[in-house]
């Protein structure tokens, strides 16, 4: 039986949104304070300035009142524009604070999922919550708290009008009441056709960034005609999408705006007549014309503030997610921690299944009953890897593991490294279950080169001294010359600075990996694991890579996995694979000689 993970089944805290706007409360409070008393001067200038037009314009014109009021207007107008100025140094200031903060430690949550977790979603799925999504949170929140606070501006300002005139007050309303039915009908076909749109968007994303990414495939396979013609269906699609969304908003704005600038002039023709009747006074008529335009403003920040309040709860459902254990699910690790390991490795009655599922797809657009209810997820795929495999690898050997493509060779250094977890059995390491090891301890211990290593956008030597942080230049050049990347840096202008581009885009296949295997190098770890990275080197990087790799033979516990078997003639032993089971091992000799399909698989190789 394996032992307990003792801390599987640790509490993940799902943080939210307030307390990330607790951190900077001040800040807030004054980004909403000073956009509050902008709007209330907008209320008190149009008072005022009515009053001075009234002053100045009677039958006994009162001046020097009228430049009172003037300079009160004046006054009122610029504390409101040195409000609205702070009101956007408040919110740069510390909405850029709460979008780093949420941006970190979404990444930092990011860092502890899993590589199951990975392999489950797309890249976007977490583009989209660590970058985007912040963003889209902190600048809806905004919209908020001005839509809010000009809608009851705008409010304030209705009701006073009716208590200046009942009629002109129920004019208003009615208008008011007409404008927001359309606007509610605007709001409803607007979230339908948007999430139409959004997956449009999403698909021809996708599409663009494969064309991107798989231009020389496209150019070489003649692929430019098929694939111009799934791009035009594909725009052709999203256009479509759009010209509807946008129509159909252009339609209800229209009809909104036709409405609410109408009444607004049958409201003043209607004030004239009241005046004539002396019903109104000029100051009040002018409050009433000055805020015609506040109508339509009104109606349609009452039918938005809906929708950013959704967008708001998206963007929160979409970004706590990630610590969402029953679909981001993050690694566990122990808290053993054991200074001089020294690399013995066991598998003991091993056993996994490589499982996929699919989550719910309606996220976001359905209310689950019970809010505490985990999210559903089915699973549509699994095959069955390993059962009970069983081996042994000594401290300071070097061993490889062979095998057709699927025997189950790259798992078993995934399993070794804990980037996926055995369902039964035990790995250990020095005897002791790697669950049971704490992080540091486990990282520390093993490094992996990976087939497709990624390479950062940083200088070489920076790319190194992230495996590594206070390496001397002695040993970063040891690393470089061990890797058989020397004499291609010898050739670079600017030598070790030399920087590689996004995702190493300035590097060969072959280059990437000689520079991945001098940054595992570099740690010095008591395990080393090389998963095909001699694959996309020439006969002669391969050759010194294969003699870097022999130099550390009896020095650290390293683990091959190859594609090419003239590439581990020498190590101590092989493991022969097939069907998830080991069904063969010994020396590179033993296996030709008295295994037909390992000698059947290396002369293939060499033909």
């Amino acid at each position: 039986m394996a032992k307990t993970i003792k801390n599987q089944k640790e509490k993940v805290v799902k943080p939210n949104l307030l307390q990330y706007l607790a951190r900077y409360k001040f800040g807030v409070f004054l980004y909403v304070f000073t956009y509050v008393v902008a709007c209330v001067c907008s209320i008190f200038i149009t008072i005022f300035a009515a009053n001075a037009i009234e002053a100045i314009s009677g039958e006994i014109p009162d001046y020097l009142a009228g430049i009172k009021l003037g300079c009160v207007v004046l006054g009122l107008t610029a504390l409101q524009r040195i409000c609205y100025y702070l009101c956007g140094f408040f919110y740069t200031k510390f909405s850029t604070k709460i979008m780093s903060d949420l941006n970190l430690d979404l990444a930092k949550q990011a860092f502890k999922l899993n590589s199951k977790t990975f392999n489950d979603h797309d890249t976007g799925t977490f583009v989209q919550r660590i970058v985007s999504d912040p963003e889209r949170i902190v600048d809806n929140l905004a919209s908020c708290v001005e839509i809010v606070a000009d809608i009851v501006t705008t409010a304030i300002m209705l009701v006073y009008i009716a208590t200046l005139n009942p009629w002109i007050g129920l004019c208003l309303a009615g208008i008011v009441a007409i404008g927001m039915a359309v606007e509610f009908k605007r709001s409803k076909f607007r979230v339908k056709n948007r999430r139409e749109l959004r997956k449009k968007n999403d698909k021809i994303n996708s599409l663009t960034t494969e064309i991107v990414r798989s231009e020389k495939d496209i150019k070489s396979l003649g692929l430019e005609y098929k694939l111009s013609e799934v791009s035009n269906e594909n725009y052709s699609s999203y256009r479509n999408a759009r010209m509807r969304f946008e129509n159909t908003d252009r339609n209800f704005y229209a009809t909104r705006n036709f409405i609410s600038e109408l009444g607004a002039i049958a409201v003043c023709i209607f004030g004239i007549w009241l005046m004539d009747k002396g019903l109104l006074t000029l100051a009040m008529f002018m409050i009433i014309y000055s805020n015609k335009s506040s109508l339509s403003h009104f109606i349609w920040n009452i039918g938005n503030i809906a929708n950013y309040v959704v967008d708001v709860k998206v963007s929160h459902d979409r970004m706590f997610s990630l610590f969402d254990q029953d679909e981001f699910v993050t690694e566990t690790f122990g808290d053993v921690v054991k200074e001089d390991i020294s690399g013995n490795i066991e598998f003991k009655d091993v056993s996994y299944t490589f499982r996929e599922y699919e989550y719910d797809k309606n996220e976001g657009k359905k209310k689950r009953k019970d809010k505490n209810k985990k999210k559903e997820k089915k699973l549509v795929a699994e095959n069955k890897i390993f059962n009970k495999l069983s081996f042994k690898v000594e401290q300071n050997t070097t061993v490889a593991f062979v095998g057709k493509s699927g025997s189950g060779k790259s798992t078993i250094l995934n399993l070794m490294s804990k980037m996926y977890v055995v369902d039964e059995g035990e790995v250990l390491i020095d005897g002791i279950n790697i669950n049971d090891l704490s992080k540091e301890t486990l990282r520390k211990t093993i490094s992996l080169v990976n087939q497709f290593p990624y390479i950062f956008d940083m200088t070489i030597k920076e790319n190194l001294l992230l495996a590594k942080g206070d390496a001397t230049d002695e040993e970063i050049w040891d690393a470089i010359a061990k890797a058989s990347l020397k004499d291609f840096i010898d050739t670079l202008p600017r030598g070790i600075e030399t920087r590689v581009g996004e995702s190493g885009i300035k590097l060969s296949g072959g280059q990437k990996q000689r520079l991945a295997i001098a940054r595992a190098l570099l740690r010095n770890s008591n395990i080393i694991i090389f998963d095909e990275s001699t694959s996309s080197l020439d006969n002669f990087a391969q050759e010194e890579v294969k003699k870097s790799i022999d130099g550390l033979k009896g020095k650290s516990t390293i683990v091959i996995v190859a594609h090419r078997l003239s590439t581990i003639k020498n190590v101590d032993k092989i493991f022969f694979l097939d069907g998830g089971k080991i069904v063969d091992s010994g020396s590179f000799e033993d296996l030709f000689e008295r295994n037909e399909k390992f000698k059947a698989m290396f002369l293939a190789e060499n033909i």
